[in-house]
């Protein structure tokens, strides 16, 4: 008889293998080991911030305590997210190959705990933004709450979730400038809202094809769903609407040459070679693209803020 061979358990992504297993499926929950919802939820809020900066000449030390906020509070928005989401698409779940091993799908966390455990982020979101321009409190606690709380249901009846997901996404703009200038410029954060919205569209359509087939075998409603052989130019629709906004906002701002080159060149050329590869077909290549949008914000923030920083040393 030959010796039976060991079957190895799956490697844990970082940091899920140093935390007690007691723990490990609620940093599961919030997609700890998976940052890229949590880059794709603070991009706007350093978009808006950014923006501010350069139109307000905000001294380089707040700016970047400033940046340091959003992002913890970022964290905090998408972490909720998810912990909501997966409540609501638990059963769901469960039928998708990609997710059925999510801790609620799987049943190594109660509904009951899940429920504590949100209530616990949405107090800490709270606590955090605390302190902020009223209006941007209310902003940043209108897109952890109504915005992003019930969009699980969007994908129970109708098949436009990216949509309304756009708008949750995107509204850290708001937040961020209205808590740097206490002003509202309706154009500039309507032209960048939409910005993010198209944004959204195309990189949570490309997300979703993932799970086309499961989707339509468990009735879950999608873009990604409802333009079937047409979804990828609808994406591409999306990513030049993104692009030409962006430009549009630059010159609302009277931002600069690095903006034009860094912010709207770089992120041309990126989108060029994300569907010069990219596979609607094949989960890992949606999967890689929507994880590189992630990598995308560094793109455009860093136009924005070598604009912003050479604003400051042409100030000195």
């Amino acid at each position: 008889m030959g010796v039976p061979e060991t079957v190895q358990a799956p490697k844990l992504a970082f940091p899920l293998a140093y935390v007690p297993p007691a723990t490990r499926p609620y940093l599961e929950l919030i997609r700890f080991e998976k940052p890229t919802g949590t880059w794709l939820t603070f991009w706007p809020f350093a978009w808006g911030l950014t923006m501010a900066a350069y139109r307000t000449n905000l001294p380089l030390n707040t700016y970047l305590t400033d940046l340091l906020r959003y992002f913890f509070i970022a964290f905090i928005i998408r972490s909720s997210a998810c912990t909501v989401n997966d409540m609501f698409d638990r059963k769901i779940d469960a039928g998708v190959e990609r997710t059925k091993n999510r801790p609620l799908a799987s049943g190594r966390i109660s509904v009951f705990a899940a429920f504590i455990y949100l209530m616990f982020q949405y107090a800490l979101g709270a606590w955090v933004c605390k302190g902020m321009h009223e209006i941007a409190y209310a902003a940043a606690m209108t897109q952890m709450l109504p915005l992003l709380s019930i969009y699980p249901l969007f994908k129970r009846y109708t098949y436009w979730p990216q949509a309304y997901l756009g708008i949750g996404m995107s509204f850290g703009l708001v937040a961020a400038w209205v808590d740097t200038t206490h002003t509202i410029d309706y154009e500039l954060l309507g032209v960048m809202l939409a910005s993010g919205w198209c944004w959204t569209m195309q990189y949570d359509t490309i997300y979703a094809c993932q799970d086309r087939k499961d989707d339509v075998k468990m009735g879950v409603h999608s873009t990604a769903v409802l333009f079937g052989d047409y979804v990828m130019p609808f994406i591409k629709l999306n990513a030049l609407s993104f692009l030409a906004l962006l430009a549009y906002a630059g010159t609302l701002n009277n931002q600069g040459t690095p903006y034009y080159v860094v912010t709207i060149g770089g992120t041309a050329l990126w989108l060029i070679r994300q569907f010069a590869v990219l596979d609607l077909e094949v989960s890992e290549s949606c999967w890689n693209a929507f994880k590189k949008n992630g990598q995308l914000g560094w793109v455009v923030t860093a136009g924005l803020a070598l604009d912003y920083l050479f604003k400051l040393h042409s100030a000195i």
